[in-house]
């Protein structure tokens, strides 16, 4: 309890100092990812991208017991059974340890990810796919991914956080694994086109990066004495 006071009191002075700066971000992000969607003319109406469907289908032709299992575990694991824990577990170790400032970057590309989808989806109201019928059907609007952006945020925040330890390749390669399956998941399952996949990785890397920026500036870098 603590820690996690301590580390408030640090996002909080962070936030009054630079709220502007983070609220700059924030707007840097949603701009392009808005510019994105509207690459599909009329994508409240339902429009697609031209290679949304052939990707779907083609995931679609692999159907299988075997792979529905294992496609409908890894979709799980790609937010609420594994990012989400993943996340609330690693902001608390950092804050533990007093490391204020990479608890306080990954606080705030992970809450600031969360918000960006949940905005997005608002805005657009894209309908899910109804190709076919989904093993695993979804109701919320599907521009852009949450499972996409919520796992690639992770995967960008630990990268980066470990970018200048031994464990970079270590972690880039898992990463980067976990990423592209939760990513194929969500195609294989029919709930949403391969575009709300690559507008949820394309955000959260924009997101994550700017966050790192923010909190790291030039000269610091993480596990830096303060």
């Amino acid at each position: 309890m603590v820690a996690a006071r301590t580390e408030a009191r640090f996002g909080t002075e962070f936030m009054r100092r630079h709220w502007r700066r983070v609220l700059l971000a924030f707007v840097g992000v949603l701009l392009p990812l808005w510019g994105f969607g509207e690459l599909a003319e009329d994508l409240r109406a339902g429009e697609v991208f031209f290679f949304d469907a052939p990707l779907l289908q083609f995931a679609h032709a692999l159907a299988g017991d075997g792979w529905n299992a294992f496609f409908v575990r890894v979709s799980a694991l790609g937010y609420l059974y594994g990012v989400i824990p993943v996340d609330v577990v690693l902001v608390l170790a950092l804050a533990w340890r007093q490391k204020l400032r990479e608890g306080l970057f990954a606080g705030f590309a992970i809450i600031g990810s969360v918000l960006l989808n949940l905005g997005a989806k608002q805005l657009f109201a894209r309908q899910r796919p109804s190709l076919w019928e989904s093993i695993a059907p979804e109701s919320s609007f599907s521009f852009p991914s949450g499972h996409a952006m919520g796992s690639m945020t992770l995967a960008c925040v630990l990268v980066l956080l470990a970018w200048r330890t031994r464990w970079r390749w270590p972690v880039l390669a898992v990463t980067s694994i976990f990423v592209a399956l939760v990513g194929f998941s969500r195609i294989y399952l029919g709930v949403h086109y391969p575009s709300d996949i690559l507008a949820g990785w394309t955000a959260a890397i924009t997101w994550t990066a700017a966050i790192y920026l923010l909190v790291f500036p030039a000269g610091r870098r993480p596990w830096q004495q303060p």
